[in-house]
């Protein structure tokens, strides 16, 4: 067994009072070792030199000569006190592991080294991940890091929860996303793609009219969609987000959510100082942000309330996941807005993001484009629904049976979530000695889950891995594989006890806004040699948006 320092060894208030100690004894009994006989300059003197000793021992000698770990697999250069941290924030979050992982041969761990040569332990293999987020799953837990910053605006909700609490949160949530509520709500989500289609149609009706090439920003409007359909879905409240961009609840969510240049800074600041130092910092991101997050978990309060009193009046509520949640009895008042926000957060950008990449893709591939749109319209045809006005009424019954049945169409969304996983890695943290694969891992290790270095990997997809070809779920058997050779190599929506709760949901969601949109127009990118940059965060988006020029299509057309 390594040594390792104590963890209370390992903090500054520890190094501050041992300092403070050491100059106390050393000026009054042996005054020849201090410094200048001074208290404070041998306080100062003995602090420095726990940070000399901390920092050498666990920046160069510890991970290169002691690490249990030094044996797996690493990843070679990098900076002698950094590693590789310095490709990770050059690059989009997600890319170098999913570069790693195809060119450095490995059994199913892949290590690296982040800033002062802290250790990552990558997982590759799906024997790996099985244990990860199945067997072993509660020996893996959200780092204190991850969730001190989260739950700073979210609260505890299940995707911060740990132990016998994610269990009760999660059993409690399961009736919510049940497929047979889901499927309740695919009339509600074909209904918000048809509006944001006319939306987007009313928007370039002048452009249109004047002659010229309309082009917009898809990301924003599907955003728009997603914030509205979550309101519903979620909270039983209609934000009109589509209608009107500058409401409260969606400007409040982008200033809490969306992170900038300052925000990746502040993060950065979290490996060098104190959570209550960098949380309290006079800068305006703090500020706006506990602004935001004051309206958002105002809003959510009064929504619990209102539902409260509907309940205790026996008046019919909204089949939304916080009246499913409330009717459990299982949640308290705080906890159901926590749960409330973490939807809010999860179960708008996540989806957003993949709509976004669907759309690029589909206009890097216009044949495949052109056949998608062949199959909704075969089974969505307008002269069944609305015969002679264009698309089809948005009350139309779009069930699931409809949307469920059209094979390409969950090609495409299952291809453009392997290709595209919206969260791009996810972290866990040893939260006792463990093993995987049989390989010993300490307590504290930092365990990278990364969907674009799974989903993306040559051994599990194949030699295409890297290319867009939404065949792969069609094939005979393959629908819900892609050919991969284990369900844990489509790692999108993870796995296990802490897989995403909302899997269905999204995927319902996704398809029925894919659905209406590519039914409605004919896309192209604005700049077809643009490239695009991502841009990194929690989701994987391009930096700068994505601007399409889109045509409307006779429904039913085809083409």
């Amino acid at each position: 067994m390594p040594f390792r320092f104590p963890p209370f060894l390992s903090t500054y208030r520890f190094w501050i009072a041992s300092s403070l100690l050491s100059s106390i004894l050393l000026v009054r009994y042996a005054p020849g070792y201090s410094i200048l006989q001074s208290y404070t300059w041998t306080a100062l003197v003995a602090y420095l030199l726990c940070w000399v000793v901390y920092g050498t021992y666990t920046v160069l000698i510890y991970p290169h000569f002691v690490s249990p770990l030094r044996h797996v697999p690493t990843v070679p250069g990098g900076s002698l006190f950094h590693g590789q941290w310095f490709t990770l924030i050059k690059e989009p979050s997600g890319a170098p592991l999913r570069r790693w992982a195809n060119e450095i041969p490995n059994d199913g761990l892949l290590r690296y080294f982040h800033l002062f040569n802290r250790e990552r332990l990558m997982i590759t293999s799906p024997k790996a991940l099985a244990e990860v987020l199945t067997t072993k799953n509660y020996d893996f837990i959200k780092p204190e890091l991850v969730r001190a910053g989260l739950s700073q605006v979210l609260g505890v909700g299940i995707l911060l929860a740990e132990g016998e609490e994610h269990k009760a949160q999660r059993k409690n949530l399961a009736p919510a996303f049940h497929f047979r509520h889901i499927k309740e709500l695919y009339p509600m989500f074909w209904t918000k793609g048809m509006e944001m289609a006319d939306c987007i149609q009313a928007e370039l009706k002048p452009a249109v009219e004047a002659d010229s090439e309309p082009s917009i920003e898809i990301g924003e409007w599907c955003s728009r969609a997603t914030l509205d359909i979550i309101g519903i879905a979620g909270m039983g409240q209609e934000f009109h987000a589509l209608e009107d961009p500058s409401n409260e609840l969606n400007r409040v969510y982008r200033a809490a959510f969306q992170p900038d240049r300052t925000a990746q800074v502040l993060a950065l600041l979290h490996f060098l100082l104190p959570r209550f130092i960098v949380r309290n910092l006079p800068l305006a991101r703090n500020r706006t942000v506990q602004a935001a997050a004051k309206v958002a978990r105002d809003t959510s309060r009064q929504l619990v309330a209102q539902k409260k009193a509907q309940l205790a009046n026996k008046e019919p509520t909204q089949p939304d996941i916080t009246s499913v949640a409330l009717e459990s009895g299982g949640f308290t008042d705080e906890e159901l807005v926590d749960n409330m926000m973490t939807f809010l957060a999860a179960g708008h950008e996540t989806t957003a993001s993949a709509f976004t990449w669907a759309v690029y893709m589909l206009c890097q591939h216009p044949e495949i484009q052109t056949r998608l749109r062949q199959e909704i319209h075969e089974h969505i045809p307008s002269a069944r629904e609305n015969p002679g006005r264009g698309p089809p009424d948005h009350q139309a019954a779009i069930t699931h049976d409809v949307i469920d049945n059209m094979p390409f169409l969950h090609a495409v969304c299952q291809e453009t979530l392997r290709l595209w996983s919206p969260v791009p890695l996810t972290l866990r943290y040893t939260a006792v000695d463990t093993t995987i694969l049989g390989q010993f891992v300490p307590r504290g290790t930092m365990i990278i889950l990364s969907p674009w270095a799974v989903n993306n990997n040559f051994k599990l997809w194949g030699p295409d891995a890297d290319k867009f070809n939404p065949d792969r779920w069609m094939a005979p058997g393959q629908a819900n594989a892609g050919g991969a050779v284990s369900n844990y190599a489509f790692l999108t929506f993870l796995h296990g006890p802490r897989s995403c709760i909302g899997m269905k949901f999204a995927q319902a969601e996704f398809a029925c806004l894919l659905a209406a949109f590519v039914g409605s127009f004919e896309i192209k990118m604005a700049d077809p040699d643009e490239v695009i940059d991502i841009k990194g965060g929690v989701t994987a988006r391009p930096k700068n948006g994505l601007r399409v020029v889109l045509k409307s299509v006779p429904w039913g057309s085809g083409s």
